[in-house]
């Protein structure tokens, strides 16, 4: 190659980014919440491949023999197309299917990356964690019901008690009031139950009125742009927002309002019995309705769930909902396209990465990572001495670096400071002969630094800095650290 060698730019892919440092430690911490609520549970940890056959994902048009344009998929070095997972639940499917002996039911969490191709925006990557928890193999609504529960459970441990409600509505039920108003449920002219659940969908954005226009002939919103509407009568459409405003102060009490509204539906029927069963064990189980609650207008995924339906949110100042930060149902038919027989499953799935954006926003979590002690190096003959230190703050469960780069005093120094590193142990020849050594508060430090400006001033801070007898330099950091976290 001549002239100038070409090296890559540094750069990251359209929709992606890194992380580091604090932000991935309260992560971890937020996780680990978590997962502890769900081991209660009896739920058991599953990793599967990042990479699965498209097939497994259900995400092969089958027309064109291609797949979908929301995966990242290719080939490698055999003919099926191979995708990145787009989410946990499609491996969870295809793993139980491939594993007969597995316990039924199979409860098992994850956490994991998936991947998707869509339009990057605020918060919004191509790649995000998921955290899910899942029941395979039971239809009782105490599965359902125990999901709830244990979403409850994790979100209270994370310090959001009072500020969250579960919300949950029955595809079933909706199905039923869309029979009951006359809505075709197999038709393909435009008046189908898919474009009727979008309408109702839009239900917390645009309130009745918007929902109401959508159902009809369609809604102009305030730029002036029209949007098309489900082309409903005024009748059909009075059954649907009938549902919508389904309301009580109990769980119960919806249950008893959603029954008059679909009337003779089988369907509606079903639906409604399943509620009742989950408010029953709800209530056994000691949740009330200020953490669970029946909501008609939680829709979800449209083709994807079968029975109950879950979201839970976080309730602003107003008592409106504010953030989603979970959500989840029942999907009785995902499991056969396997194996052509129909398995009941539920689950739910967190958001880690907006759910740790809402707890650092609420003060609710630390985006801290616990810094170490740096023992610095002065003199190379005593480079074990320095081994020693470091070691047995260590053992002693104090966080500890032992500076491995070069530079004098100052240097050192300067990189804890580049760490946010809170303490430093200095030593050398003087002090190793007199059996002790120097600690400095570097945070201390920092602040004195913040007020004084005159190097003859500084010096005077002597309070920053302390010799002290190496025997006791564990109990004398112990006591520091702990200064530390009171202030």
């Amino acid at each position: 190659m001549s002239g100038k060698e070409l090296r890559p730019k540094p750069r990251l892919a359209r929709g992606f980014r890194d992380l580091s440092g604090a932000d991935i430690v309260a992560r971890y911490k937020m996780i680990d919440t978590i997962r502890e609520v769900y081991e209660l549970y009896g739920f058991s940890p599953l990793e599967t491949p990042t990479v699965e056959f498209v097939e497994m994902l259900g995400k092969f048009i089958q027309e064109t023999g291609l797949p979908e344009e929301g995966v990242f998929s290719f080939r490698a070095d055999q003919p099926e197309w191979l995708a990145l997972r787009y989410d946990l639940t499609a491996p969870l499917s295809r793993y139980f299917a491939m594993h007969k002996d597995l316990p039924r039911p199979f409860r098992r969490y994850q956490i994991g990356s998936a991947f998707r191709i869509e339009k990057p925006g605020p918060g919004r990557f191509r790649e995000f964690i998921q955290f899910d928890i899942d029941t395979v193999g039971s239809a009782s609504m105490a599965a359902d019901a125990e999901i709830c529960c244990a979403l409850c459970d994790a979100f209270d441990k994370l310090r959001l008690a009072g500020m969250y409600l579960v919300r949950v509505g029955n595809r079933r039920v909706l199905n039923g009031v869309l029979e009951t108003a006359g809505v075709d449920m197999k038709a393909d002219d435009g008046l189908t139950a898919t474009r009727v659940m979008r309408c109702i969908d839009k239900y917390e954005r645009l309130g009745l009125k918007g929902v109401a226009a959508l159902l009809k002939q369609g809604r102009k919103d305030e730029s002036g742009d029209f949007t098309e509407g489900a082309g409903l009568t005024e009748a059909q459409t009075e059954v649907v927002t009938n549902y919508l405003t389904a309301s009580s102060e109990t769980r119960r009490g919806v249950c008893d309002a959603l029954a008059a509204i679909v009337g003779d539906s089988d369907e509606g029927k079903r639906g409604v019995e399943e509620l009742i069963e989950m408010d029953g064990f709800l209530k056994a189980a000691g949740y009330d309705e200020s953490k669970i609650i029946f909501d008609p207008t939680i829709v979800r995924g449209l083709t994807y769930y079968t029975g109950p339906v879950f979201e839970a949110s976080i309730v602003d100042e107003n008592g409106g909902y504010s953030s989603s930060i979970a959500g989840g149902g029942r999907y009785d038919d995902l499991v056969e396209r396997f194996t052509g027989q129909k398995v009941p499953a539920t689950g739910a799935s967190i958001g880690p990465d907006r759910l740790l954006d809402i707890l650092k926003g609420l003060g609710k979590i630390e985006a801290a990572i616990t810094e170490p002690v740096l023992v610095t190096q002065m003199d190379k003959e005593h480079a074990a001495d320095y081994q020693a230190i470091t070691f047995e703050l260590r053992r002693a469960g104090i966080p500890a670096e032992l500076y491995l780069g070069k530079g004098n005093i100052g240097k050192q120094l300067k990189y804890a400071d580049q760490r946010n590193i809170p303490i430093a142990v200095i030593a050398g020849g003087d002090e190793f002969a007199s059996g002790t050594v120097s600690v400095k508060d570097l945070r201390k430090g920092k602040e004195v630094a913040i007020e004084v400006a005159e190097r003859s001033e500084w010096l005077k801070h002597e309070e920053t800095q302390d010799t002290v007898p190496r025997s006791k330099l564990i109990e004398y950091i112990k006591d520091l650290l702990a200064a530390h976290s009171d202030d």
